[in-house]
């Protein structure tokens, strides 16, 4: 069986070793490949996409008018992109950034919308970029309530990694003071603007266990090293010319290049990770060339996976030998399972009175922010875990329903009333029937086996969804604020972006697949520290603390490769 024999040590099979391979070139992935690379070691990255390398970003100047549908997306690009065009940030002027899903499609057991990238850099070129820090109540969420498995590390063993990041990419934000929503190394925060003061008075001095502040983005306010400051264009989904929001792009691929050790692979389809039964170790994966459809071999004494929670469970799943015939690392039976996203999809509304003579300049990359205030300090909701609110304050546009002509042009040119718009994210508990599996039985274009996604929001998240509607709306109301509308229904899974889960971080090899350190308990010298690793969701977003734990893993992994333990 491929993999389960030492490699002979030919020209071929040298050429094709490296010190480090990482497996997907997102968010994690550009962060694996930088800290690697400068700890000394020969990377390879791959990437199933096409290359995109900085500042080829063929849209990110032009003009509303300068493309065909306006922003608008064609039937063709529905129907070819039928799951991207689930979610809002697919659009005309960045639909050459994500996957065709005619071309690489998945079953779906119940609706789950698998948003991702094709191209290097992954969705780090394409995420909202709000950078929050988890805090102990949720490392101990799991511990606490008994859903899941306890978390291996708790906020003090994370926090230095989580400044060593932010330090990095850049974080505008405002120190706060709040326990559960831990303050970081900002730069300074946006500004809110008039009527967001105002929202904050209002809700501060109306609900005490409430606070709002401006949100924390990874855009730059001050420029850094071979980056701008942050325009205020709102265009980030395009590529940011500029360099002013963090992505694998902008920022980690550079400085993995500069140290001489970064090898890049696009087009690189990740089939499985090799294991040999007599080293019990990993040594190295088999890719697709997805220009040239051969089989290649890649070796390296260690392996990151980051390839992002979906398909980084198709890898172990696929990647099968007499000591793991159910997936490599898997004699938990937990890879694939415990699939996690954030529950969305409300628009809260009101009028705001006031402020007819105060407008605002550009378009601040982030919202006014709601930490988080049911079950903090003691669970007085009938829902476990919680919830955060964000939005914004805008003037609308004139009402210009009988104006045409030379009077609709000039009423498009004033601004209508002050309006507020909140949304919020929810968390999800981890369930061991929300899993990814695969049907050897069915082939894709590829030749592999298909992935089946079966997940669904349960009973603590839709009575989480209720409590943010009524919430959402008496907040609103007994602030001060008119005409407060809740529109929209609960999301399904994946549309938030945040799928996390399936390969989860814990204490015991009997009940997770990941220790503390993001290391697979049964394959040493493989370390997963995507989305798959997390072992629940919290209800902030949670790239910060994918990026603090991949760096974290890296100085462990290179650690343990120096003293002869990988």
């Amino acid at each position: 069986m491929p993999g389960d024999t030492l490699h002979v040590n030919n020209t071929a099979t040298k050429q094709n070793t490296y010190d480090a391979i990482v497996v997907g070139s997102g968010i994690t992935g550009g962060w694996a490949a930088k800290e690697l690379c400068e700890k000394g070691l020969k990377v390879l990255l791959l990437e199933r996409g096409r290359n995109v390398e900085h500042g080829d970003y063929p849209t990110a100047t032009k003009d509303p008018w300068n493309f065909a549908h306006r922003l608008s997306l064609s039937k063709e690009d529905k129907e070819r992109c039928y799951v991207q065009s689930r979610h809002y940030s697919y659009r005309e002027d960045n639909k050459h950034f994500y996957i065709n899903d005619k071309e690489n499609p998945y079953d779906e057991t119940k609706r789950f919308d698998w948003v991702r990238g094709d191209i290097v850099g992954g969705r780090s070129m394409l995420w909202a970029r709000a950078c929050y820090r988890w805090s102990d109540l949720d490392f101990e969420a799991n511990a606490k309530d008994g859903h899941g498995v306890d978390w291996p590390i708790r906020y003090k063993d994370i926090a230095p990694w989580y400044d060593y990041v932010e330090s990095f990419i850049g974080v505008s934000g405002s120190v706060e003071g709040i326990p559960h929503l831990p303050d970081g190394k900002f730069q300074p925060p946006f500004e809110m603007n008039c009527a967001e003061k105002d929202f904050k008075k209002r809700i501060e001095s109306t609900f005490n266990d409430r606070k709002v502040i401006i949100g924390r983005t990874a855009n730059l306010t001050k420029p850094v090293k071979g980056r701008g400051q942050c325009q205020a264009r709102d265009l980030c989904h395009r590529g940011c010319p500029y360099g002013a929001y963090f992505s694998t792009n902008a920022s980690t691929i550079p400085a993995a290049y500069a140290t001489g050790n970064l090898t890049v692979r696009p087009h690189s389809l990740v089939n499985k990770v090799l294991y040999n039964e007599q080293l019990q170790k990993a040594t190295g994966v088999e890719i697709i060339d997805t220009e040239t459809k051969q089989t290649e071999t890649f070796y390296a004494k260690l392996i990151f996976l980051n390839a992002a929670t979906v398909a980084t469970a198709f890898i172990l799943l696929n990647s099968v030998s007499n000591r793991f015939p159910n997936g490599l690392g898997n004699g938990s039976d937990q890879v694939g399972r415990n699939l996690m996203d954030h529950h969305k999809g409300l628009s809260i509304t009101a009028n705001i009175d006031g402020f007819e003579d105060s407008y605002y300049y550009g378009r601040r990359p982030a919202p006014v922010y709601i930490p988080r205030f049911k079950n903090v300090k003691e669970t007085t909701a009938d829902f476990l875990r919680g919830y955060h609110f964000a939005g914004n304050a805008y003037r609308s546009r004139q009402a210009h329903d009988t104006a045409i002509g030379a009077d609709l042009k000039e009423a498009l040119s004033e601004p209508g009333n002050w309006q507020l718009s909140l949304y919020a994210f929810g968390e999800c508990l981890p369930y061991s029937d929300n899993r990814i599996t695969l049907n050897k039985d069915k082939k894709d274009p590829w030749g592999r086996p298909t992935i089946t996604i079966d997940c669904a929001f349960k009973e603590n998240e839709k009575i989480m969804h209720a409590d943010i509607a009524a919430t959402g709306k008496q907040m609103l109301e007994e602030a001060g604020y008119t005409n407060v509308k809740v529109n929209g229904s609960i999301s399904f899974p994946g549309n938030a972006n945040h799928e996390m889960g399936i390969a989860r971080m814990g204490r015991d090899a009997r009940t997770s697949v990941l220790n503390a350190f993001n290391q697979m308990h049964e394959v040493p010298n493989v370390f997963i520290t995507d989305g798959s690793c997390m072992a629940s969701g919290s209800c902030v977003n949670p790239s910060l603390t994918y990026m603090a734990l991949t760096a974290r893993a890296c100085d462990y992994a290179v650690s343990e490769l120096k003293k002869g333990n990988i």
